[in-house]
């Protein structure tokens, strides 16, 4: 298979409509969406006007923090000298550890304004995020970047504007990060588990560093610093990052774990 598609999905009144920007307002909105009714569907009391104001918050928080992630942990030396290229986000480069931050920080202040518990209310958004990575890895897919290993031994490898035949690995990860774990988190809040704060965040923290961690074995390191790392110690740097998310899942669970046995146990 030859990977050569237009980055432009669609025109409106003239002007392109790139298949990146078309994938984050998508998986924005069915986020939104599923998080609003499977709130309604628990009982979480919290009136729909916040849930539309945290949607502009959430959406400053991932383009600032997913760019500011891309220019500094991946290609520095390009942007500080081609600094008006940061701004130009349909191109692509959005760092999903940096969108992680971005997404953190500002749930943080918007929970703390409005006085909302800040695990309770990001557990329910952790359901759909999925979708949105997977949408995401698609577009990644199409506009060709991101690129996989070379490969030439297996019948779906593709072949990219290099002319190197390689591993789709975009859609490796918008399988494992998107589908497979959408299927986690869902099964998980229909288990209940949303009902002990911080589990669905540390579910999907856990389900995340572990299939981006598989998927990046398929993937090449995406800066200079990456592949150094990668010569060094066989493991690149978004590994390296897996691990931090990794470990914070672990502790999440831990933490509504020990609160669950206490509670069980009547001490509080």
């Amino acid at each position: 298979m030859v990977c050569n598609f237009s980055p432009i999905a669609f025109h409106v009144f003239g002007f392109p409509v790139h298949w990146y920007s078309f994938a984050y307002i998508f998986g924005i909105i069915f986020a939104f969406k599923l998080t609003e009714f499977l709130m309604k569907r628990s009982g979480y009391d919290i009136k729909p006007k916040l849930l539309d104001d945290f949607v502009g918050v959430i959406v400053l928080g991932i383009i600032l923090g997913g760019r500011i992630g891309h220019v500094l942990f991946y290609d520095f030396d390009f942007y500080s000298h081609n600094p008006m290229e940061i701004f130009k986000v349909w191109k692509g480069g959005m760092s999903f550890f940096g969108g992680f931050i971005g997404i953190v920080a500002a749930t943080c202040w918007f929970c703390k304004k409005n006085h909302l518990k800040f695990l309770s209310f990001i557990d329910y958004w952790t359901v759909g995020v999925p979708i949105g990575l997977f949408f995401g890895r698609i577009a990644n897919f199409i506009n060709g970047e991101l690129l996989g290993k070379p490969c030439s031994d297996i019948v779906w490898c593709v072949i990219f504007k290099d002319g190197v035949s390689r591993h789709p690995s975009q859609i490796y990860e918008a399988i494992l990060e998107g589908i497979v774990l959408f299927l986690i988190m869902i099964f998980a809040f229909y288990k209940g588990h949303y009902k002990f704060e911080g589990r669905m965040s540390g579910i999907f923290c856990l389900g995340y560093g572990i299939n981006r961690f598989i998927g990046e074995c398929f993937r090449e390191p995406d800066s200079l610093f990456s592949w150094n790392l990668f010569f060094q110690t066989g493991i690149n740097l978004n590994q390296y990052f897996c691990f931090i998310i990794i470990t914070l899942g672990v502790f999440l669970i831990y933490r509504s774990l020990a609160n669950e046995i206490v509670t069980v146990g009547g001490k509080i």
